[in-house]
């Protein structure tokens, strides 16, 4: 059971890399456009939110585990 756990924690892990690459491409592009407004655009604040609770899935998962774990 722990091995299946510690898969998908590195899954989770791997998918919080790739949400964290896509919100910097969305700030990166927001700064090269002529139209900048200086705010964060909606997309990389999406994208930042759900890379937190990915990384907050992640942190469950490796929660040390009870005495009475599965």
């Amino acid at each position: 059971m722990n091995e299946k756990l510690d898969a998908i924690s590195d899954q989770l892990k791997a998918i919080s890399d790739d949400l964290a690459d896509i919100a910097i491409e969305a700030l990166r592009e927001a700064i090269d456009d002529k139209e900048f407004s200086g705010k964060r655009p909606e997309i990389e604040k999406r994208v930042t939110r759900a890379r937190r609770a990915v990384d907050k899935a992640a942190g469950i998962l490796n929660e040390s585990q009870g005495p009475f774990a599965l």
